[in-house]
């Protein structure tokens, strides 16, 4: 696997999505305005930072990338470092061990904020990323000076 063989100081606590996001969402008993309110009005707690839309959103990625990567025999996973200071949201990897990073970003502009930990895996993976992606809500795909693709989530497919 790529990740023992150049970066250090992983953590091992696995990331986790209900496959549908709207049943996700049922099962909370959550509606449109609990998905932006933090805390849930009802009292649940939900461990996480920010609106439980912003998870649902990475779930649906997710969701979306597993199939599309499972039907070319690829995986998907995410990366964190142990003391969190670097997390890849999603990394599709092919068999020969190179990969495409993901963030995504709950939002339609992308800032250098967003991308800085996938400049930090170019940086430390070098030939084994192919390219870097940024998904959001935004209306179209560009790529980015830094070369950065930016690609709504809509717009994403095999």
């Amino acid at each position: 696997m790529w990740a023992r063989t150049s970066i250090g100081d992983l953590g091992v606590t696995p990331k986790h999505h209900l496959f549908d996001p709207a049943l996700a969402a049922r099962l909370l008993g959550v509606g449109p305005r609990a998905l932006v309110d933090q805390p849930h009005p009802d009292g649940l707690v939900v461990a996480r930072k920010g609106p439980l839309i912003g998870a649902l959103f990475e779930s649906r990625a997710a969701l979306c990338l597993r199939v599309y990567a499972g039907s070319s025999g690829a995986q998907v996973s995410h990366l964190r470092t142990h003391k969190v200071d670097h997390e890849i949201d999603l990394i599709v990897e092919r068999g020969d061990g190179r990969i495409v990073a993901f963030e995504v970003k709950l939002g339609a502009n992308v800032g250098g904020s967003d991308v800085k930990h996938l400049h930090w895996l170019k940086e430390k993976l070098g030939d084994l990323v192919l390219d870097l992606v940024v998904i959001t809500t935004g209306p179209g795909a560009y790529r980015r000076d830094d070369g950065v693709g930016v690609v709504p989530l809509a717009l994403l497919g095999p």
